[in-house]
């Protein structure tokens, strides 16, 4: 190549290296501070696109996990008031047992029994968790129904959510039925109409079956709680499980190896020093044009 003092060809050669390797420097640097390798839509739009769906699949299944805590802390609180109406069933079961003796007052047995019947009305009142309760049915507004909790959240073959629930029939687990006059009629009526004042010992017999068989519909509504809760525990578990995925499933699409942009930077940083010499270097060699002439 001849020399000409026009143009310097080495010297715009050694700058166009030196720009590039600043270039590669500054992306590398903001990888490092970053800890991204794909930061925006610019550094590979597709990953970032995908990245960018599955960050807000993460968020939504976040969402999906508070929703299994609060069904698993209505079911809690439901379960709690079940088995503690079973134990006052039994004592009101243990207290009909207790009447069928002669000598036994039937009124101050009744008086007991009265007030048995009462804590059952309270137990089931308070289970309210988050403003619900799964064991009153009112005609004034409580949920009567079915109880949808959201469970899974997923994309179909064309991209479009699916939104997928647990479903609970609220009418399985009612105990009492509060009508708007404030009255209570209990769905496992036959305990609130047990009153042996003037009973005889085998009529008294025939209410302790009926105590039997409050006791067994309140464990049949214990069960259902019991499968229920379960159900939710499994599905909070594949959840946290599948959460996790999709985050390892970024990571690898978008993360940087740090190891490796550590030892680029290093290189980078070589190279320009290079380019700074090289480009000095061929800068001189103009000076040379002059000696010629002197």
């Amino acid at each position: 190549m001849s020399n000409s003092i026009k143009t310097n060809f080495a010297a715009m050669t050694a700058l166009q290296s030196l720009n590039l390797t600043n270039r590669n420097l500054e992306k590398t640097q903001n990888t490092i501070s970053t800890g991204y390798k794909v930061n925006e839509a610019s550094d590979n739009a597709a990953y970032w696109a995908i990245a960018t769906t599955l960050r807000s699949d993460t968020s939504a299944l976040s969402s999906v996990q508070e929703s299994l805590g609060l069904g698993a802390g209505q079911i809690d609180v439901s379960y709690t008031a079940v088995n503690n109406s079973i134990n006052i069933v039994q004592q009101i079961r243990d207290k009909l047992n207790s009447a069928r003796q002669d000598t036994v007052d039937k009124k101050l047995v009744q008086t007991d029994i009265d007030a048995l019947q009462e804590q059952l009305l309270t137990v089931a009142n308070s289970a309210t968790y988050s403003g619900q309760n799964w064991l009153v049915a009112s005609s004034i507004g409580s949920a009567t129904g079915t109880a949808q909790i959201v469970s899974s959240y997923s994309r179909n073959s064309v991209g479009s959510a699916v939104v997928g629930t647990i479903d609970i029939d609220l009418s399985q687990l009612r105990l009492f039925h509060s009508t708007a006059g404030g009255g209570s009629t209990s769905v496992l009526g036959s305990v609130f109409a047990i009153d042996i004042s003037a009973m005889t010992s085998g009529q008294i017999g025939a209410e302790m079956d009926k105590a039997a068989k409050a006791i067994t519909d309140l464990t049949t509504v214990a069960t259902k709680l019991g499968s229920a809760k379960s159900r939710i525990a499994l599905q909070e578990t594949f959840v946290k499980d599948l959460t996790d995925a999709i985050d390892r499933g970024i990571s690898s699409l978008v993360d940087a190896d740090m190891n490796e942009q550590s030892t680029k930077l290093q290189a980078l940083q070589v190279q320009q020093q290079l380019g700074v010499q090289a480009l000095s270097i061929a800068n001189q060699s103009s000076q040379s044009i002059l000696k010629l002439f002197q």
